[in-house]
């Protein structure tokens, strides 16, 4: 195939390896469901009343059978559901994504194709594509120009493959993946944004 010529200074001046960290991490934390929970003292069934009295029985005192330290008791610190998610500046993360993409380019992991048809979804013809292209077994995100129903339904069902339209892309979902397939249509509109 022959070699396509992109300059992406004007995107990014460089890859900033922290920015680029500080994005993944955001990205994610907010994948992040948050919904353990264990029950406290107050909420394991059994009643509060004192075992037995304070004096005179030549055991320890003891109140509540549903203390942490009895067995069926409840947890000390129970945890709670909790929302990890946060958000960083919309700039920073415009700019993560230019330079997660800029990577790809600098490490020569970038394939530009000249467009994917597909009559009807067929994963084979998908699978055909990257075992032409020789990546078959390393993972691989393809990005296209806009939502296409047929191709993403034709690349489903491949395990370590990714299909999105550029529009969509963001740091993580570019460096989750080891090679970046991007068709021609697609490129054009990155570098016109």
């Amino acid at each position: 195939g022959e070699t396509v010529q992109v300059d992406l200074s004007k995107r990014a001046d460089g890859v900033n390896k922290v920015l680029l960290h500080d994005a993944v991490v955001m990205y994610q934390a907010n994948l992040r469901v948050g919904t353990a929970k264990t029950k406290s003292r107050a909420e394991v069934s059994g009643c509060g009343k004192k075992m037995y009295k304070q004096k005179g029985t030549g055991n320890a005192r003891m109140g509540n059978k549903r203390t942490p330290v009895r067995r069926g008791g409840g947890h000390c610190f129970a945890k709670r559901p909790k929302d990890w998610g946060y958000r960083l500046p919309a700039k920073a993360l415009r700019l993560a994504t230019r330079m997660a993409i800029l990577s790809k380019f600098e490490d020569n992991e970038v394939t530009v194709v000249d467009a994917i048809k597909i009559e009807s979804p067929k994963t084979s013809v998908i699978h055909r594509m990257v075992k032409t292209l020789g990546f078959v077994d390393r993972s691989c995100m393809i990005a296209i120009d806009r939502h296409d129903p047929v191709v993403w339904k034709s690349c489903r069902n491949i395990p370590r493959l990714s299909v999105s339209p550029c529009d969509d892309l963001n740091a993580h979902t570019v460096l989750a993946r080891k090679q970046f397939v991007i068709t021609k249509a697609a490129l054009d509109r990155l570098l016109a944004r």
